[in-house]
């Protein structure tokens, strides 16, 4: 027999859902709004008076060089995030997966790094990556490879990458475990006595029952890379050297912060925000199809 619940007042289910109605308008649907409007405006960087201009703040945007480029920043940035951060914790969940010794011991170290904050993460890397001093820098020196984020936008972006993936290793790896161990192990010998090998098990069998879990944290990395590594920039390279690791999240801040452009600055956060709306459009239209729930 299926279960319901049946509410004697009409009302009370719409004042359970009152708080989260409210917290979703106020917080999120408000702002969103105001950044619309706010993108057709031209304001005075004193905010004393405002011209609508219809969409000529879009325009400008898109006859920009810096932000055709803070658009392939971003392009690069986002894809080597979600790739490396989904690679990474699925393997370190399969070894930890494994019967070892001291597994809940491992399993402890993998999780502490999502507890960092992401400046401190930056800064973390920046030191160990430091041209001079940081072990890691000096080691890439010895072995004759040269290494100066400072200078050099590739290495910047390299670190920011690195920076950020670690950040997001912990959390991916949390539901990869908890995805393997859901995986029923009658499935797992069943293939190993028919023959199948270690790799062939996994690809056939373990893999397509951690769809579901991939498929949610492929949408979850990449509105990570797109919105919540803004402080990892911030403090690892701050848009540089030059615009080389400018993505468009920081775009939006150092224009909108610094520069002072408004106007400018709600237009790349709405492009930006319609950006991330369509590739969850996209990832629900047609990855989700081949996920085996």
């Amino acid at each position: 027999m299926e279960k319901r619940v049946y509410f004697r007042s009409r009302t009370l289910p719409y004042l359970l859902l009152a708080p989260q109605v409210a917290v979703t308008l106020v917080f999120f649907f408000w702002p969103a709004a105001q950044a619309l409007w706010q993108s057709m405006l031209e304001q005075d960087v004193f905010g004393m008076g405002a011209e609508f201009v219809w969409f000529d703040n879009f325009k400008t945007l898109l006859d920009s060089q810096e932000y055709r480029q803070s658009f392939h920043v971003t392009a690069i940035f986002s894809v080597l995030v979600a790739f490396f951060g989904l690679a990474i914790s699925l393997l370190l969940a399969v070894l930890a997966n494994r019967v070892i010794r001291a597994a809940s011991t491992y399993k402890t170290l993998l999780i502490w790094p999502y507890a960092v904050a992401p400046a401190v993460a930056a800064v973390l890397w920046v030191f160990m990556f430091s041209p001079g001093m940081g072990i890691l820098a000096v080691g890439l020196q010895r072995l004759g490879i040269g290494w100066n984020p400072l200078l050099n936008g590739q290495d910047a972006l390299t670190l920011v990458i690195i920076a950020a993936v670690w950040k997001q290793v912990s959390y991916n790896f949390l539901f990869f475990l908890a995805g393997l161990q859901a995986i029923p192990r009658s499935l797992i010998e069943a293939a190993a006595i028919d023959g199948a090998s270690p790799s062939r098990r996994f690809w056939n069998i373990v893999f397509p029952l951690l769809s579901p879990t991939t498929f949610f944290l492929l949408v979850i990395n990449v509105i990570y890379a797109f919105f919540d590594t803004f402080a990892i920039v911030d403090a690892a390279t701050q848009g540089g050297p030059g615009r080389d690791t400018s993505i468009l999240v920081y775009k939006v801040y150092r224009d909108g912060f610094l520069g002072l452009d408004l106007g400018s600055s709600a237009a790349q956060s709405v492009i930006l925000m319609g950006i991330v709306i369509a590739l969850t459009v996209v990832q629900f239209r047609y990855i989700d199809r081949k996920v085996n729930y």
